[in-house]
């Protein structure tokens, strides 16, 4: 290093200070609060980082985060934190208010930060040589004739339908006990109650038992058991509640959302889960409406609410949305939720055989029409024309 890094050092003076003074690469100005840090900061002083103590008195490391960071001449300046032990709730607002580094003190703080402050530097120094421009974030508005025809669409659909509609609705109460249509939470935009027309038999728990033994897909005589039945948001919940529908699995009882995080995880390690294969529980009615969608002809009131559109990516249940975090998965919800679309009508005209990769890739391409003025009422109309061949199918997708 051809030049010592000047370090600003506020908070109580202890090992790791003491070493990063001994340190030749470094040279290092300690102050014992705010105050005095402000002070030196004012007196056109320009440190190459600062290591800032939380807990400092009078006041804490987060308000001279602050105050750094309104004043641009400090841009390239790392600021690290340091705190005496770890805190959730810190670590969530440093990672929030994008401190450069956290960490808690301890006996090899000092290496730690030996081999990190020259990088910071290096970094951040890099940045500021770069004409960064603000992005402005993408976000999505529904095109006025979009709204329009989904409005028109969605209430001509339903006045048509309503008197085979409720011909399905008497058969399916009729063929067993339960409501006639189901909610669960779906995200698109945002979380909003999801309506579909039941096809599923109520009340089946012993059903669901003798299925999980005699026509589990991914049953093993090695690992039959190791599914793991304790949810940990239902264990945050009040007893007696869960965060998600009970499914009974053989001999246990599991919530819906950690039976898929589990089937996720199975995927991934090659472990057991459970899939049942041509599922009794369907009723004929069910079955019926499922391969020729009209179980989802109730999603026309979620377009009407402005929860969907007509066309756009399908809405996801929670657990799955959650998983979604990376920006090439996330772009999906750039575009609206729709009752059918490009990956749907895609899934339905191959049978039901689509990987997720592909699937995401479609999903993704649906959402670049939203970008700019890319959008295309035609491209819409293109996939509803396609969705009707796509409905006369023989099996159940």
């Amino acid at each position: 290093m051809n030049s010592s890094l000047k370090i600003l050092y506020i908070g109580n003076e202890n090992d790791s200070s003491e070493k990063l003074k001994q340190d030749e690469n470094f040279e290092l100005t300690v102050v014992h609060n705010n105050l005095n840090a402000v002070n030196y900061l004012n007196s056109n002083q320009k440190p190459d980082a600062i290591i800032c103590d939380y807990n400092l008195t009078g006041s804490n490391g987060m308000f001279l985060f602050d105050w750094i960071r309104e004043r641009g001449e400090f841009n390239a300046t790392p600021f690290i934190l340091l705190t005496q032990e770890f805190s959730q709730d810190l670590f969530k607002l440093a990672f929030k208010k994008r401190v450069d580094d956290f960490y808690v003190i301890s006996p090899s703080l000092s290496e730690n930060l030996i081999t990190r402050l020259p990088f910071l530097c290096k970094y951040k120094n890099s940045l500021k040589d770069k004409n960064v421009t603000n992005k402005k974030p993408q976000v999505y508005k529904m095109p006025l004739s979009k709204r329009l025809f989904d409005i028109f669409v969605a209430s001509s659909v339903l006045l048509v339908a309503s008197p085979f509609l409720l011909l399905i609705i008497l058969a399916i109460r009729l063929e067993s006990k339960g409501k006639v249509y189901y909610i669960s939470k779906r995200v698109g935009r945002k979380t909003f109650d999801f309506y579909k027309l039941r096809s599923m038999r109520t009340g089946s728990d012993e059903l669901l038992k003798k299925l999980a033994k005699e026509k589990n897909q991914y049953k093993t005589e090695t690992k039959s058991e190791t599914l793991e039945t304790t949810c940990p948001r239902c264990n945050a919940l009040p007893e007696g509640e869960t965060c998600s529908p009970l499914m009974y699995i053989d001999t246990h009882q599991i919530c819906d959302y950690w039976y898929n995080v589990q089937k996720i995880e199975a995927a991934n390690n090659s472990s057991t889960f459970v899939k049942i294969l041509d599922d009794p529980r369907v009723t004929k009615v069910g079955k019926f409406i499922r391969n020729t969608s009209i179980d989802e002809l109730p999603q026309l009131i979620n377009v009407l609410k402005g929860d969907m559109s007509i066309v756009g990516n399908r809405p996801l249940p929670v657990y799955e949305a959650e998983l979604l975090t990376a920006d090439t998965l996330s772009k999906r919800f750039l575009a609206p939720p729709g009752i059918t679309g490009l990956w749907q009508v895609e899934l339905r005209g191959k049978g039901g055989v689509m990987s997720e990769e592909e699937r995401m890739r479609l999903d993704n391409e649906y959402a670049d029409h939203f970008e700019g003025d890319n959008y295309s009422f035609w491209y819409d109309i293109k996939l509803i024309l396609r969705t009707i061949p796509a409905l006369l199918q023989s099996g159940s997708v």
